[in-house]
């Protein structure tokens, strides 16, 4: 997909690759990990050995480094921004959803492509588990992978017609209320036309991406990643009209709070949040950066979320031969 999963080989101009014995030489791959768990480390720990043993270099922030036995080849750097991944080729993530959601932030922010293992529960996000480590080394360091652009969204609140906040997300960008004793008040709109109002929980505007996400646990439907769309999914509306949306991806939503009842606030991937005062107008559209993914398998979509649900399939037959 251009803005949802568009894949292609990934390709190198090095002049060191026809070099069998240093297939890495020259190359440079970020490391982020989430190092409160010790399954994180011990697998940071195995990545990194496999990668130096290639001759890749490995780049680390000093924070998590701390907490790693990591040997002193490994480039240590001060803070965690895009910058910082300049001259890498990968981006490599272990931990669960939050931590893969994190390193999407420097991933867009960079353009280097980010390649996740799982160490979480469902990891949507994630190409591999803990249990396919020597596998992820050994396409990094061969570069049998290819990447694969997500759509983001990016985010727009407004207050008295003036720009308050700007933001963006990969998963979903959510409204929400403040007081679990008052609803949130809102009118949504579409194409700069109005659709429906109503008091709710909350809602979420989504990507494909981010339909196995928040969305999913709103009632939104599953929607495939290639299918370019928006997704628009009302949290336990009190309303006759209140089903989730799916758009075009070239819609722009908005999310309109009312005036003279609670106000709310805005989070973007569960990470970012902002509050949003009454009267306060969210408008969400597709993102013009997208993130980039790697991805070492050429798995279905419908594969991936029977495993990752672990949902009963016993007795498929499949179509006659």
């Amino acid at each position: 997909m251009t803005d949802s999963a568009d894949s292609s080989s990934y390709t190198s101009d090095s002049s060191n690759d026809s070099d069998p014995a240093a297939p890495g030489r020259g190359r440079t791959v970020f490391l982020l990990a989430h190092t409160g768990r010790p399954a994180a480390i011990r697998s940071a720990e195995l990545v990194v050995q496999g990668l130096l043993k290639n001759g890749l270099g490995v780049r680390v922030v000093e924070y998590e480094a701390r907490d790693l036995p990591l040997p002193p080849e490994v480039e240590l750097v001060s803070e965690c921004t895009p910058e910082v991944l300049e001259g890498c080729e990968l981006l490599i993530v272990l931990g669960g959803d939050g931590t893969l959601l994190r390193g999407a932030e420097f991933a867009r922010g960079s353009g280097v492509p980010m390649l996740g293992v799982n160490l979480g529960r469902v990891g949507f996000l994630a190409e591999a588990e803990r249990e396919d480590l020597d596998q992820v080394v050994e396409r990094v360091v061969t570069r049998a992978y290819e990447v694969e652009e997500r759509m983001t969204l990016d985010v727009l609140v407004r207050t008295n017609g003036d720009v308050l906040h700007r933001d963006w997300a990969l998963n979903e960008a959510a409204v929400q209320k403040v007081s679990p004793e008052r609803m949130l008040e809102v009118v949504l709109e579409i194409d700069g036309r109005p659709v429906s109002g109503f008091g709710c929980d909350g809602i979420v505007c989504a990507t494909p991406t981010g339909s196995t996400a928040y969305a999913f646990s709103a009632g939104g439907p599953v929607v495939w990643p290639e299918v370019e769309a928006l997704l628009m999914v009302p949290i336990s509306a009190h309303a006759l009209f209140a089903k989730p949306l799916v758009t075009s991806p070239d819609s722009v939503l908005a999310v309109e709070v009312q005036h003279g009842v609670p106000h709310g606030v805005l989070w973007c991937d569960g990470r970012r949040m902002l509050e949003l005062p009454a009267g306060a107008r969210v408008e969400v559209r597709r993102g013009a950066v997208p993130v980039r993914l790697a991805r070492l398998h050429h798995a279905s979509f419908t594969d991936r979320l029977v495993a990752k649900f672990a949902l009963p399939v016993s007795g498929w037959r499949g179509a006659p031969r």
